[in-house]
């Protein structure tokens, strides 16, 4: 898909690797919408990369909905959605103090996996009433993780989010086909993201030196040159791209 002029929504856009997304997608000329919860920070970012800063809860249908018209009245019928909202809270399913709490599990399932379904149900639906771009109507990126194949003490909920995203990826790949809709996703390994910032130099150092090649902690701007090559690529569709450098997650 041609990326100038093309409308784009980027949600998590305020920081880390969506952040890196919006400002790769709008260097290659398109009209992107920085949706995020934080509004100060995708608005500094709006600002900086020369798009729009709109309010959005994924989890919230009305708060979605009105985050997609406003980008539309912006910019046009979004032909690509990168869903790069999300965050995880580690936490043992049965630990010293007993279970897990049940709303513990839930809170992160619903921004990981239920915010992305609800973004994917609404941009696809304005995608598919589109008139095609050449052969193809729009693309929808899921951003998962490599915890969805090797899921690490603690990451219960994190782990079942985002493997459900790459199971959904194939499905909704089949299901939007006749529609010229592609779905992709990427599981990034362990990247230098905002979290990871604030970690103490011997932390992030251990960290890399897990990663067998490159031996260093993944930069947003990868992931976001890989979005880039997924949205130039029609022929890519319904895979899930590890960007790990060959890192296989210990259990701990």
């Amino acid at each position: 898909m041609e990326l100038k002029n093309t409308a784009v929504l980027v949600t998590g856009g305020a920081s880390g690797l969506g952040e890196a997304t919006a400002a790769h997608l709008a260097a290659q000329g398109a009209k992107v919408a920085v949706l995020d919860i934080q509004d100060e920070k995708a608005a500094a970012v709006a600002q900086r990369i020369g798009g729009i800063a709109v309010h959005c809860d994924v989890t919230d249908p009305a708060s979605a909905e009105n985050a997609i018209a406003k980008a539309r009245e912006a910019h046009g019928v979004a032909r690509i959605l990168v869903n790069c909202a999300g965050g995880a809270v580690g936490k043992r399913v049965v630990g010293k103090n007993g279970p897990m709490a049940l709303e513990d599990f839930t809170k992160v399932v619903n921004l990981n996996l239920f915010g992305s379904f609800n973004m994917t149900r609404l941009a696809a639906a304005e995608m598919i009433a589109a008139d095609p771009l050449g052969e193809e109507r729009g693309l929808v990126l899921f951003t998962t993780s490599v915890a969805a194949y090797e899921g690490q003490v603690g990451q219960a909920s994190y782990s079942a989010a985002k493997g459900a995203l790459a199971s959904l990826t194939i499905q909704l790949a089949r299901e939007f086909s006749q529609f010229g809709v592609r779905v992709m996703a990427i599981a990034p390994g362990i990247f230098l993201t905002p979290l990871l910032y604030t970690a103490p130099p011997e932390v992030q150092e251990s960290l890399a030196t897990s990663i067998p090649f490159p031996q260093r902690l993944g930069k947003p701007e990868e992931f976001a040159d890989l979005v880039g090559h997924i949205a130039a690529n029609p022929y890519l569709n319904g895979e899930v791209i590890r960007l790990d450098g060959a890192v296989r997650l210990a259990p701990r």
